[in-house]
């Protein structure tokens, strides 16, 4: 029975509106109809132009990625950032992506593989699949007849040439070049450039020159010989190392035959070379200006530069202020540089933690796969994250990632095709019998609604 109080208010509603509110039975329903309500919520998608990634994991969308066709509309600059621990499907992203843009007959990608084992990268099988032979620097091979990249090739610009050395020089030597050294170093290569006229000039013309300076090349400013020979002779021994020392083979004769830098991918293997060694960070910048002088030119290809353990170049204060140049350089040809990184703390915490940030701000894509909580909440603490991409960054699966494509972020899984598995699996340290769980619980994910 209705309460007084009920009745009053039900009669006084009826007398200033004409009517009375009652009350309805609840609808039942599943939560696979019920979803439809919500759907005014999913998160916008980048577009349908580009390469298919996965998709969206909460609205099931397609997603779908392209730094070239999103840049100057929702990206500023086309580079990208790809973050996570070792294990959780960065390398299967990264093969799929470049895969996928070869399909476009404009697109051009160079990897630098620093990753492999067996002997080979981890990028050789892609390579060979595609009737492509990598570009394998071994200083060992390189003594017995292997990949020589001369630094001094001619394809390279005066300016380029110099700046290379420079540039090896500091690596090298951890510190930047004095002014004094410098002019030793800028008078050599002008002498080399002038009377090595008939071959490829070399390094070990560059460090005899240094060694004996010619007179003729210095008369003029006033300077004696024995002074420009005592200011060259720190950097003849630091590039009597590419020569001599345990770093020769690679660097120390004219560039070899055969490099095809019009192949629609071009692999570096790096994967024989000590990665902590100074020799990484010397290879990745002869091969960064080295393709800014001869591989990148205004063609209208769009090209992708993907680099393996990246920290070896963001890590170098003189290398980063190389590759810096080098985006700033490459947006304006159509150039996207992929770093891919296991922790962010490699990069902001090392020696180059200044121009490291500068590289960062230059990506604005960033993705993102598991990592565990204290490196979860200072990697989004640098980009920017919001706090609910923070908390579930440690909960993600094998192939899930944060997506931050220029503040639209999402949580992605990577779709993998048959046709792709052998070639992105590639790790042998997995048995068999491990690949093959490992692609059953994909498929699992993949059947699975709302995943």
């Amino acid at each position: 029975m209705a309460s007084p109080l009920s009745s009053l208010t039900d009669s006084f509603t009826s007398l200033m509106f004409g009517k009375v509110e009652t009350s309805r039975l609840p609808v039942r329903t599943s939560t696979g109809q019920a979803q439809a309500v919500y759907l005014p919520t999913a998160a916008p998608g980048l577009g349908d132009s580009g390469v298919i990634i996965g998709r969206e994991v909460y609205s099931g969308k397609g997603y779908v990625y392209d730094p070239f066709q999103l840049y100057g509309q929702q990206l500023p600059a086309p580079h990208w950032l790809v973050l996570g621990e070792s294990g959780n499907g960065k390398s299967a992203l990264e093969k799929t992506y470049v895969l996928r843009q070869l399909r476009f007959r404009d697109r051009q990608v160079v990897v630098l593989d620093a990753q492999g084992e067996d002997g080979v990268g981890e990028w050789n099988l892609i390579a060979n699949a595609l009737g492509i032979r990598s570009i394998r620097l071994d200083p060992m091979a390189a003594r017995d007849g292997g990949v020589k990249l001369n630094p001094l090739d001619p394809a390279i610009t005066t300016t380029g040439q110099l700046s290379l050395l420079r540039t090896i020089i500091e690596v090298a030597m951890g510190r930047g070049l004095e002014e004094r050294a410098g002019f030793a170093l800028k008078a050599a290569h002008a002498h080399v450039r002038a009377t090595v006229t008939d071959r490829q000039p070399i390094l070990g013309d560059i460090i005899d020159t240094l060694r004996k300076p010619d007179m003729s090349s210095v008369e003029s400013l006033g300077v004696a010989t024995e002074d420009v020979q005592s200011w060259g002779l720190d950097v003849a021994l630091v590039l009597d190392r590419l020569v001599d020392g345990d770093l020769r083979g690679m660097f120390d004769g004219p560039t070899s035959i055969g490099i095809d830098l019009d192949a629609p991918l071009i692999v570096f293997d790096l994967s024989h070379i000590d990665r902590n060694s100074i020799a990484m960070p010397i290879l990745m910048a002869i091969v960064g200006v080295w393709l800014e002088h001869t591989w990148i030119r205004p063609d209208r290809k769009k090209r992708i530069f993907l680099v393996e353990e990246a920290w070896h170049i963001i890590n170098s204060p003189f290398v980063a202020q190389l590759f810096q140049r080098l985006l700033k350089f490459g947006r304006r040809l159509g150039l996207s540089f992929v770093a891919v990184v296991h922790h962010l703390s490699d990069v902001v915490d090392g020696a180059a933690a200044r121009e490291a940030s500068a590289i960062l701000k230059m990506a604005s894509t960033r993705t993102i796969y598991m990592q565990k909580a204290d490196e979860a909440r200072a990697t989004g603490r640098v980009l920017g994250l919001p706090r609910w991409a923070v908390e579930i960054i440690p909960t993600l699966s094998p192939g899930i990632a944060v997506w931050d494509v220029n503040g639209n972020v999402q949580v992605v899984k990577h779709i993998i095709t048959e046709a792709e598995r052998p070639l992105v699996y590639t790790d042998r340290a997995m048995t068999e019998d491990a690949v093959a769980e490992r692609i059953r619980a994909e498929r699992q994910l993949e059947a699975e609604p709302g995943v």
